[in-house]
């Protein structure tokens, strides 16, 4: 995987692109959604979980204090 830069995020990223970028287990991000540790998250459908880049930038300023 290259290195991206911020605004080479998609707006709107899925699960996986979510993963990519934190280089985490799909796992950790799904056990940190129902835990409300991780970064904020739409849903689009049930099974349709969405992370808004800024949240995502967000929520990685946070978790480097």
């Amino acid at each position: 995987m290259k290195d991206l830069t911020t605004s080479e995020l998609p707006e709107l990223m899925t699960t996986a692109e979510v993963v990519s970028v934190l280089r985490v287990d799909r796992s950790t991000v799904s056990r940190w959604r129902a835990l409300g540790m991780g970064p904020r998250v739409t849903w689009l459908s049930s099974s349709s979980p969405r992370y808004q880049r800024t949240d995502v930038i967000e929520w990685l300023s946070q978790a480097a204090l």
